[in-house]
């Protein structure tokens, strides 16, 4: 089997052929074909975030938040290798044809791994959530998937963006993000650590905008001190699209495309995703930049390319047929991946539904019948949409009926009239007046939250302002529970919204994320039954009166569950079951280096905690619980959390099974970051908690349980 080694020699001996102009040439996205060479066009930019993107008819599976939700990177992994091998079906198909236009190729810019430290945030859907572990693990996982584990990569996976990056964004081309060391270290960098040294990630996209005062896409600091020196990074990195513009600008580090395109290089950010390296020979005739630095990215880039296996025609990969795309086996994984990724948030017991006492269902709002809150941002495009009507009516069955009244628009803005804003509201009110039970669809979709420039969403270029939802969906809820009829209302967003309001007279809350193709299919069988709930929330949520520090900080003080100084609405990692879980006889392992173990006190050489709770099912129904592991240091630190995820098992069992559950978590997660972002170990007293939610006072208000514990000490 081919090395990296390999591949970069034979990447070599190609750039040596080109012309230095030629070499430039293969660093834009678009990069042309160098006919006397045999080199065929190649457009770089492709996206897969949760499925082949933009290209077609694809398998589409829910957002990437909804998949942090199900916190099953097992899963997840599986879900990528689908994505892959959809990815080469259609690049095998588009080549064939000679099609080698943007999002055609093999080379996807998936996944998003930065941090939902804000939940203002419009791309926080795109993201595993607000909790480094987490987002680390389902990255991992995904980028496996992807990259594959034979001669060639399948495909070709970006952790991106690095780094610091997480709105607003109507600021990013002009923002410099100001981040303490410890927060680099603690928060934003963890996951691309793990990323480019355990998964092997091959690319990675710097951000737009500036970190501690350097542009992303040409930051010494975070490209060269730390991405390749620091961490051996041996991929290529790639920039946002246009970022290397933005440097002259919006950020005024440079004066012209020239310097630009020329600081990038020189600090390696190898391939532009825009035009600015068009002026790359300019900075090469002006001192600016080497031939040598240049054919140096052409290396990188063509590295990528050989392992790819794009110049080989023998390839395993290139027999993967068409056919291959949008099968009924990986439509049946969109179904499983959109009941994994659902949070049941509350149930006074009208859940499940039971058909026998049921003859007429009402299903209401905006979203009940609409295809844009499947499928979120970044998305592909499925020939078998399931709306949450669609999934209703399927399961409802002949002898339920089903009344539908979209009730509002999902956006109502001010300046419209009020004869406008309230049209459907009678007959939404009919509908639940002539119901056994309301299943009242509201929330958001990519219209209204998203990236800057993508959408002509009503809020501040792709970001939310508040918390709520719009006025128009506020009033229809009031009005569909002031009719008293048993209502469950589902939210379909990227992001956490404030209905706390209503949490009192709704029977039961279900959190839908963007659910993908199947997704109605999915809420439909959770409604009736025929799945048990089992995702937990990846995000915390808040209240619209919690006072969030501003968007611009991005301190990590006052944010997210790790240092939130106020109870949340609901807390990250909570979600309910149709069951019950309970854990017992926990307990703790040090393994040292040389493989010997002991449970007195950890120190510098310990390696793994290994970690063993038993988990029962004390319910009446086969169910999925997520045990979670938090630590927390009781001692005095500078900034010290509240507590931190450091692990986490999905476990399915039967009514009344136990099974031994055993965590194995790498010593470093129990070794906090100083002030100056260098790991340390604080001696003295710490806490470890096993359960099925964070082990904070809302938790414990919600469950009226508390998690399992074990103690244990540091000697420093």
């Amino acid at each position: 089997m081919k090395t990296q080694e390999d591949f970069v020699k034979q990447a070599q001996t190609l750039v040596e052929k080109m012309t230095v102009e030629e070499a430039a040439s293969q660093l834009l996205h678009s990069a042309p074909a160098i006919e006397r060479l045999g080199i065929p066009a190649y457009n770089w930019w492709s996206e897969a975030l949760h499925g082949v993107a933009r290209a077609g008819i694809a398998t589409v599976f829910p957002q990437a938040i909804g998949m942090a939700a199900a916190f099953d990177p097992d899963f997840l992994k599986k879900e990528a290798e689908v994505i892959a091998v959809e990815g080469r079906a259609k690049y095998n198909a588009a080549v064939a044809q000679g099609d080698r236009d943007i999002y055609k190729g093999l080379t996807f810019w998936s996944p998003n791994i930065n941090i939902f430290r804000d939940p203002r945030w419009g791309r926080g859907q795109e993201t595993y959530g607000e909790d480094p572990v987490l987002t680390e693990e389902c990255g991992k996982a995904f980028v496996e998937g992807l990259q594959g584990d034979g001669e060639y990569l399948k495909t070709a996976a970006c952790a991106k963006h690095f780094a610091a990056h997480s709105g607003p964004e109507a600021l990013r081309h002009e923002f410099d993000a100001r981040v303490s060391p410890k927060d680099l270290r603690e928060t934003y960098l963890p996951a691309f650590e793990a990323l480019v040294k355990d998964a092997h990630v091959e690319a990675v996209m710097g951000a737009y905008n500036r970190t501690n005062g350097e542009p992303c896409c040409g930051s010494e600091t975070l490209l060269v001190d730390i991405l390749r020196k620091e961490w051996g990074f041996t991929g290529h990195v790639v920039s946002d699209c246009w970022a290397v513009r933005d440097f002259h600008e919006h950020h005024h580090v440079t004066e012209n495309g020239a310097q630009s395109a020329s600081l990038a290089v020189r600090m390696g950010c190898d391939l532009n995703c825009g035009c600015t390296y068009e002026r790359l020979l300019e900075g090469l005739a002006q001192g600016l930049i080497t031939e040598e630095e240049i054919r140096r990215s052409a290396v990188r880039v063509f590295t990528t390319r050989y392992k790819l296996g794009l110049f080989d025609p023998d390839c395993e990969y290139n027999r993967i047929p068409y056919t291959e795309v949008h099968k009924k086996k990986h439509v049946r994984m969109a179904l499983k991946a959109a009941e994994k990724s659902m949070v049941l948030l509350k149930n006074d017991g009208l859940l499940p539904l039971n058909k026998e006492k049921l003859k007429t269902i009402g299903v209401i709002g905006p979203n009940a019948y609409s295809v844009p809150a499947l499928y979120g941002n970044y998305n592909g495009e499925s020939d078998q949409w399931v709306t949450n009507l669609d999934g209703i009516r399927k399961l409802a069955g002949e002898k339920i009926r089903v009344l539908y009244s979209k009730g509002c628009s999902v956006f109502c803005g001010p300046k419209e009239k009020l004869s406008r804003r309230d049209r459907f509201y009678s007959e939404a009110v009919a509908v639940a007046q002539n119901s056994d039970v309301v299943i009242l669809c509201v929330g958001l979709d990519g219209t209204m939250e998203g990236e800057q420039g993508d959408t002509g969403n009503p809020y501040a270029a792709g970001d939310k302002t508040t918390l709520l939802l719009p006025e128009c969906q506020r009033v229809l809820i009031q009005k569909i529970l002031s009719v008293g009829k048993p209502v469950v209302l589902v939210i379909n967003s990227g992001s956490s919204l404030d209905l706390s309001m209503y949490e009192k007279q709704a029977g039961a809350i279900i959190q839908s994320w963007y659910s993908g193709e199947r997704g109605g299919e999915a809420l439909a069988r959770i409604l009736f039954g025929k799945a048990n709930p089992s995702g937990k929330l990846p995000v915390t949520f808040y209240y619209e009166d919690q006072r969030l520090p501003e968007f611009t900080d991005y301190s990590m003080q006052g944010r997210t569950y790790r240092y939130l100084e106020q109870k949340s609405w609901y807390p990250f990692g909570y979600g309910l079951s149709y069951t019950r879980f309970a854990y017992e006889e926990p307990e703790l392992f040090f393994v040292n280096e040389d493989g010997s173990s002991q449970q007195v006190l950890f120190h510098q050489t310990v390696k793994e905690l290994k970690v063993r709770v038993t988990v029962q099912n004390t319910g009446e129904m086969t169910g999925a619980e997520i045990a979670e592991c938090y630590l927390r240091y009781e001692g005095e630190a500078f900034e010290k959390p509240n507590h931190k995820l450091i692990a986490f098992r999905k476990v399915t069992l039967k009514p009344g099974e136990k099974k031994r559950v055993t965590l194995h978590i790498p010593a470093k997660r129990v070794f906090s970051v100083g002030k100056d972002g260098k790991q340390v170990l604080y001696p003295g007293e710490y806490t470890l908690f096993l359960g099925g939610s964070q082990p904070d006072e809302r938790s414990r208000e919600l469950l009226g349980e508390e998690p399992v514990h074990r103690t244990f000490y540091c000697g420093g």
